[in-house]
C-alpha cells in the first residue's frame, strides 16, 4: 500500500482511538498555535503548551482557543522552555515534540543532552514528505535538514529511519532511490559509489524491509516515461517512495523546488530520537505545521 496524498495521511492520524499528545516548546507563536488547535479540532492531537504564559494566553484569546490548567506550563525563558518540554517527553507525558518560537539549535540542545535528553543512540535525521500535483503518491526526501554531508554508514541509517516511518504508516516494502546525477557507477563521482554500496547492502540483506535502487537519477526514480526510454530495470524506477539525497544542499534545493516551482505541499519530522520532533521553520505556514502535526501523530500513534 501507499498513501496517495495528505488527505490519506490526515485520515490515518485521525483513526486512532485517542488523540496524540504534543508538547509544544516556547509555544507563544501564532502560526504554531493555529496549526495545533486545527489539529486538535480534527481529533489528531491534544496540546501541552510550554512557554511564556501571558503571551500564550494572549494568542489563545485571539484564536478563541483554550487549554486546561495542566496543559500550560509557564516557563518564560526560551531555552528553559525547551528543557521543560524535553523533560515532559522523557517523563512520558507526551507522544511527540514540537518547536514553537525558538531556534532549532535551542530546541535540539536539550534533546541530545547525553544525561537528560531523549536520544536513543541512533542517528537523528529529517524526513520530509511531499505531495506534488505531478506525482501519483506522497514522496519522502531525506535528509535535507539535519545531516549535512552523510557518510556511507549515515546514509544507511537515513534509509533505515525513513523506512521505519513508512512501515509505521502501513507500507509493506518501501521503494528507496539513492539519488545521483547519473545511473551508472563512476569512480570520479563518490556519490555513485555510495549508491552502489547501498544497493548491494540491500541485496545482501544488510538493509532490510525495503528495496533500494542506486545509483539512480531523479527522472528515473519518478518518471515512468524516462524509465521506458532508458530501460532502467528496478522496482523503484518511476515509483519511488523515498529519495536519499547525497547532501543537505541537494535535499534543501530539491524540497524547495517541489514547493516553489512545482506547487507542492510538505510535512516534516525529525526521527531517531525517542519520539518524533517537529522542527519546522519559524516562517513556515500554518498549513505546513498542521501537516507536520498529522505526520508526527500518525507515526507516533501506530
Amino acid at each position: 500500500m501507499f498513501l496517495r496524498d495528505f488527505n490519506a495521511l490526515i485520515e490515518k492520524a485521525k483513526s486512532f482511538p485517542k488523540a496524540r499528545k504534543v508538547i509544544v516548546a516556547s509555544a507563544a507563536d501564532e502560526h504554531t498555535l493555529e496549526a495545533v488547535f486545527r489539529a486538535q479540532k480534527d481529533g489528531i492531537v491534544n496540546p501541552v503548551l510550554v512557554g511564556d504564559k501571558p503571551k500564550i494566553l494572549d494568542i489563545l484569546s485571539k484564536l478563541g482557543a483554550a487549554v486546561p490548567e495542566d496543559g500550560l506550563y509557564d516557563v518564560p525563558g526560551v531555552e528553559e522552555a525547551a528543557e521543560k518540554a524535553v523533560e515532559l517527553i522523557r517523563d512520558g507525558k507526551g507522544d511527540f515534540l514540537m518547536k514553537g518560537k525558538l531556534e532549532t539549535a535551542q530546541m535540539l540542545k536539550p534533546v541530545v543532552n547525553k544525561e537528560t535528553g531523549i536520544g536513543t543512540g541512533k542517528l537523528m535525521s529529517h524526513v520530509t514528505m511531499f505531495q506534488s500535483p505531478y506525482y501519483h503518491k506522497l514522496l519522502i526526501v531525506t535528509d535535507g535538514g539535519m545531516v549535512t554531508y552523510p557518510t556511507l554508514e549515515q546514509k544507511k541509517a537515513i534509509i533505515e529511519n525513513s523506512v521505519e516511518v513508512l512501515k509505521t504508516l502501513g507500507y509493506e516494502n518501501p521503494k528507496v532511490g539513492v539519488l545521483t546525477a547519473v545511473e551508472t557507477v563512476n569512480p570520479k563521482m563518490p556519490e555513485t559509489l555510495d549508491a552502489d554500496a547501498l544497493y548491494k547492502m540491500n541485496a545482501e540483506g544488510n538493509i532490510k524491509g525495503c528495496v533500494v535502487a542506486g545509483p539512480i537519477s531523479l527522472d528515473l526514480a519518478l518518471d515512468s516515461e524516462a524509465v521506458a526510454i532508458k530501460g532502467y530495470k528496478s522496482p523503484v524506477a518511476g515509483d519511488a517512495d523515498v529519495l536519499i539525497v547525497p547532501d543537505i544542499h541537494t535535499g534543501n534545493a530539491l524540497g524547495k523546488s517541489i514547493l516553489v516551482l512545482g506547487g507542492g505541499r510538505m510535512a516534516g519530522i525529525v526521527v531517531g530520537a525517542r519520539v518524533p520532533i517537529i522542527l519546522t521553520s519559524r516562517g513556515a505556514s500554518s498549513e505546513e505545521k498542521y501537516l507536520s502535526l498529522a505526520l508526527a501523530a500518525a507515526v507516533s500513534g501506530s
